[in-house]
């Protein structure tokens, strides 16, 4: 699995599994997805489960964008990294929110590059 954050706010997280494994297979990726056991708590967004995908490409962030549409939900789609190349200790993703196909906010999350691999909320921004 890759090393980016997706989320669902909690609650709905089992539904958008099998919609994103329906609409995967329906569309042929090869898509893999999971429910992590670790729910991401935000003081501007609320709760999200976190959700492993197995591929990265435009066609599964736009099913990623589809299902928060479908069910009404705010979603996280990370995966968007800073451009300089600075080495530090910790390993850090940005992430988007969305209620729908609208971006609400942006988060940045950190974990350690070795060890337990649980996300943390660095900062978070409202828009």
């Amino acid at each position: 699995m890759k090393d980016q954050v997706y989320g669902a706010e909690k609650g709905n997280g089992e539904k958008v599994v099998l919609w994103l494994k329906e609409q995967a297979k329906s569309a042929g990726l090869k898509l893999e997805v999971r429910l992590e056991d670790y729910i991401i708590s935000t003081q501007n967004f609320g709760e999200f489960e976190l959700i492993s995908l197995s591929d990265d490409s435009i066609a599964v962030r736009k099913l990623i964008s589809k299902v928060g549409k479908r069910y009404g939900i705010k979603m996280i789609e990370g995966g968007y990294n800073e451009k300089a190349r600075i080495i530090r200790r910790r390993k850090s993703d940005y992430a988007k929110v969305f209620r729908g196909e609208k971006v609400i906010g942006h988060l940045e999350f950190e974990t350690p590059r070795f060890g337990a691999k649980k996300w943390e909320i660095k900062l978070e921004e409202k828009r």
